[in-house]
Formats: C-alpha cells, sequence, structure tokens
C-alpha cells in the first residue's frame, strides 16, 4: 500500500512541476477565474468548446501542488469530452474528494484522477483539490463572476 501512495504522491508532484495545459488559450470561448482564499492558489480557465464538445483547454495560475497537479489532471481529462461528459467527471470527482466515497462509483472509472483520493484524508487540502474542477463548472456554465471556495 505504501508503494502506491508513493506512486500516487510522484504522478501529483509530476503534474505540479510540470502541468499539462498551462497556457493561455487564444481563441477561447468560455473562461473562468477561481480563488482558494485558505490557500492562496489562484486559477483562470480557458476553454474552447464547439458543439457541445470541449475541444481545447487551458489554464494559467499558481497555488501548491495540490491545486495545480488538480488543475493539470482536469485538463488531461476533459478535454475531448462533450459536456454533459465532464459534468459527469466533475461529479465523481467531487464524491472522491469531498462527497460521499460511495456515490463516486468505480474508482477505476476516473483513470489517474483517482491518486486524489488520498485528499479526503486532510480536509484542509480538499478545497485545493476541487478549485479548478468548480471553475471547469463555472466556465462551462458561462458564470461571470470569480468562483471561491470559501
Amino acid at each position: 500500500m505504501s508503494d502506491l501512495r508513493e506512486l500516487y504522491q510522484q504522478l501529483i508532484l509530476d503534474h505540479s512541476k510540470k502541468p499539462r495545459n498551462f497556457v493561455k488559450l487564444t481563441g477561447a470561448n468560455r473562461t473562468a477565474e477561481g480563488h482558494n482564499p485558505l490557500c492562496g492558489d489562484h486559477i483562470t480557465l480557458y476553454l474552447q468548446v464547439e458543439d457541445g464538445v470541449v475541444q481545447q483547454i487551458g489554464f494559467q495560475g499558481s497555488g501548491c501542488a495540490i491545486s495545480k497537479a488538480s488543475a493539470s489532471m482536469m485538463t488531461d481529462s476533459v478535454k475531448g469530452k462533450t459536456t454533459a461528459e465532464a459534468d459527469i467527471i466533475f461529479e465523481r470527482f467531487h464524491d472522491l474528494v469531498a462527497g460521499e466515497k460511495e456515490k463516486a462509483g468505480d474508482p477505476g472509472a476516473l483513470g489517474k484522477l483517482v491518486v486524489f483520493a488520498g485528499v479526503r484524508e486532510f480536509p484542509v487540502r480538499i478545497k485545493c483539490a476541487i478549485l479548478a474542477w468548480h471553475t471547469l463548472r463555472a466556465a462551462l456554465e458561462g458564470k461571470a463572476e470569480p468562483i471561491s471556495t470559501e
């Protein structure tokens, strides 16, 4: 079990140090901003959605390792998905990290995102992990006001 936990930590650190899709997306037709005042995490999310599909996604910002890794892995997981599929992934991830674990369904269905299951053990870090996801939901819904985890 400790080998698996170490592997998960390495994956989170890798995505934190070298975040995927860490770019201001030119041509984005949806954007949203999110902030976690407790930890100081800040993210701006850029999406290009066409015909209900997330064609491109990028983010910029700063924050702790969990926040950046979560944003990085989120962008990988929703790129190419329909907005409805992205919403399902959001719900499963949220249940895995902050909600009812049983509602998350098969953890394997989340792929690499399952590495965040351990965040549940550290309640103060849950907001770090879900910031990017709530920002995604705001962008998909076209909300103009910034998202806050408070």
